[in-house]
């Protein structure tokens, strides 16, 4: 494994870890997302990641999609609270084919008043969508209890919102947020890194934009939504969790692991396999560079819930007796994850990318060595929590 890093002369900050394997995963990610929204625009971040697949003055939506996967490739897009990625995985061969498009699409979105509408009412449906989804709602109201507006008003934003959003609004909007100056670009696989700086410096010309980031304000509060139609009883635990730049954030790693990740994990054998509660038990980091919060997400009964919620905190309360011999065996079913994850070139260009926003890429190699050095105490002192939020959506 070669990695090599590069920050070119208009800003764009460019990066590879090289593979034998004749396939390539790029991504070109824009350092702007839902957590730079005020509450009257929330939701554009994510409406801007919808528009740019729509045409370019080149290229029509059918083109930009048939590009890439007649060459038996894949492209795709995310928006998260801190920045917005767009990504293909290709062939090397087609490699340029595939930065091509995405070049294209960054440079020269249309933004056609027809495609604008269509994709509004698109969003609109994925919006509801979501909400109609318990299992997925959930995970939305957990972070709205757990942050103050407008971060806790989620990535996709809503109805109201994204109903005002007119062509004109989000144009101007795009010209304003996307700057090449605050691209990373990132590369898994083989392909020629030189070429690619080339191609990336020609063809990307810096702005002069500063976006501000509203205050995220941190606060603790329970929901209990109650719904008609369904069975099962939603239930997601909430905490507050160390910022990826600070050390705790690995010894976090190890508590889910000993806690909540996996059918060996404390709160999996209690829940389920002892008192038979529930079906699906999974505990969930969310962290990015400016905010980070942990879950563990229960379905079960209704009846069940104060239970439920009576376990975990007892489980949490019983991380005082974690033995060495636990706390070795977590971290080795953290490191071994890591290795089987890092098989997939997407996932290590995802991992890569968001270390790179963070602190640096380099970080992500790093991971056996950060994951090896938390001590017991480290495990212990986190879990002993003060406060947490929690959510639910139970059956009518």
């Amino acid at each position: 494994m070669k990695f090599q890093k590069r920050i070119l002369k208009n800003g764009i900050t460019v990066m590879q870890e090289s593979r034998d394997l004749p396939i390539v995963s790029l991504s070109i990610a824009n350092k702007f997302g839902a957590a730079y929204e005020t509450s009257y625009v929330k939701g554009i971040a994510h409406f801007i990641e919808h528009l740019v697949f729509t045409g370019t003055k080149t290229r029509t939506h059918e083109q930009i999609s048939a590009e890439i996967e007649k060459r038996g490739g894949i492209l795709n897009a995310f928006t998260t609270h801190d920045m917005t990625g767009f990504w293909f995985k290709l062939p090397s061969e087609h490699l340029f084919s595939g930065l091509d498009i995405l070049t294209d699409m960054l440079n020269n979105p249309t933004f056609n008043q027809e495609k604008f509408e269509k994709e509004k009412r698109v969003i609109l449906e994925e919006i509801k969508m979501y909400h109609d989804n318990p299992q997925k709602h959930v995970f939305e109201k957990i972070e709205e209890n757990l942050y103050k507006k407008p971060f806790g008003e989620g990535v996709i934003g809503s109805e109201k919102t994204v109903s005002r959003f007119n062509r004109e609004f989000v144009a101007n909007y795009f010209k304003k947020v996307y700057n090449p100056s605050n691209y990373i670009v990132t590369i898994v696989g083989s392909a020629d890194f030189e070429k690619i700086c080339e191609y990336l410096e020609e063809n990307f010309k810096p702005k002069k934009t500063s976006i501000l980031m509203p205050k995220i304000t941190k606060q603790i509060s329970h929901t209990m939504e109650e719904r008609p139609g369904i069975d099962q009883a939603h239930f997601v635990f909430g905490m507050h969790a160390p910022l990826a730049t600070e050390k705790l954030c690995y010894a976090l790693e190890v508590l889910d692991a000993y806690l909540a990740n996996g059918m060996s994990s404390r709160l999996f054998l209690k829940i389920r396999e002892e008192k038979g509660l529930a079906y699906n038990i999974k505990g969930s980091t969310s962290t990015e560079k400016n905010y980070s919060y942990y879950t563990i997400y229960i379905g079960t009964t209704k009846s069940a819930l104060p239970e439920v919620k009576k376990i975990i905190l007892e489980e949490f309360a019983n991380v005082k007796n974690l033995t060495q011999k636990q706390l070795e065996e977590s971290k080795e079913r953290l490191i071994g994850l890591r290795k089987i994850s890092s098989e997939e070139s997407i996932n290590v260009m995802s991992e890569l990318t968001f270390a790179e926003l963070v602190t640096k890429a380099e970080e992500y190699y790093e991971h056996e060595k950060k994951i090896k050095s938390v001590s017991i105490e480290d495990v212990k002192s986190l879990a002993q929590i003060k406060e947490y939020s929690t959510a639910a959506i139970v059956p009518k």
